[in-house]
């Protein structure tokens, strides 16, 4: 057996034109097109990526961006400030505050900040809720596009077993919500979980999100199982790899996500997804 690829960078593109349409179909009705502020603190080379990314997409489907760079230096209540002044600018639909934040700030008072109604990462306590209440509006990025994925299999996930590597607030926790939705059983396993191994071999949908290079090992894949690679590293060698065993786990998985071009393309294409409900629901 070798897995299909669950081409990230191929979905996210045709997403992307979807959303240049509805943005497309405000400007005809005389509406505004919808407008992201994104706000990051110090040079870290990986966010300053990630941020030009967001920003360049944003560009490509019609999206307006306004971008706050601020010193690594800048105080908790500096950048509290400047959220409660995006908070009430009615040019701008979603925020967005780079992860991570240096040390000196507390990242969930940070995120508790954000307008509810703005907050297109899906992170704050008020959108987690509705998610676990099982009436999602603002979902998290990266696990919504994870859904996207497995929708594009065209298995029927309904009563899979799946396993998650990874309790972070930002990936795990609201995957497991996510998959709850979908009606599968799910395991999260995490730092204390002995014999992952176990864990892994029994799963039909494995979703690694931990950044530990080639943490799970080809050979544990189930054979037909669908594996999902959220983590990146960049190796000593220059090589790019995730938190499985590609090259091996191929050869057990139905399906599998490539590292780069699976998950991290979704993840910035749902924000865009989130930043035109958010306007749409602000318009309503």
């Amino acid at each position: 057996m070798t897995a299909q690829i669950l081409d990230g960078k191929k979905l996210a593109k045709q997403i992307e034109q979807t959303i240049s349409e509805e943005i497309q179909q405000r400007l005809e009705q005389g509406l505004s097109a919808p407008g992201l502020a994104v706000v990051l603190l110090g040079d870290n080379p990986a966010s300053q990526l990630y941020v030009n990314k967001k920003i360049q997409t944003c560009k490509n489907v019609g999206m307006h961006s306004f971008q706050h760079f601020l010193p690594i230096t800048s105080s908790e209540s500096e950048l509290v400030a400047l959220i409660h002044t995006l908070n009430r600018d009615p040019k701008v639909n979603g925020i967005l505050v780079q992860l991570p934040l240096p040390p000196h700030i507390n990242a969930e008072a940070i995120i508790e900040q954000i307008d509810p109604n703005k907050d297109v990462d899906g992170f704050h306590p008020y959108n987690i809720g509705k998610l676990a209440l099982r009436n999602p509006v603002l979902r998290p990025c990266t696990p919504a596009g994870i859904i996207l994925l497995l929708m594009q299999t065209g298995i029927d996930i309904t009563g899979k077993n799946a396993v998650i590597i990874g309790a972070s607030n930002i990936v795990g926790r609201p995957m497991a919500l996510e998959l709850l939705l979908c009606g599968c059983t799910v395991t999260i396993t995490h730092r204390f979980t002995k014999n992952l191994n176990e864990f892994v071999k029994n799963a039909d949908i494995v979703i690694a999100a931990v950044g530990k290079p080639e943490l799970i090992k080809g050979d544990w894949i189930k054979p037909g199982a669908i594996v999902i690679d959220v983590g990146i590293t960049r190796l000593d060698d220059g090589r790019i790899v995730g938190d499985i065993e590609f090259d091996k786990a191929k050869k057990h998985a139905s399906w599998i996500t490539p590292v780069p071009g699976g998950v991290g393309p979704m993840t910035v294409t749902t924000l865009l997804k989130n930043t035109l409900l958010a306007t749409e629901l602000q318009t309503k």
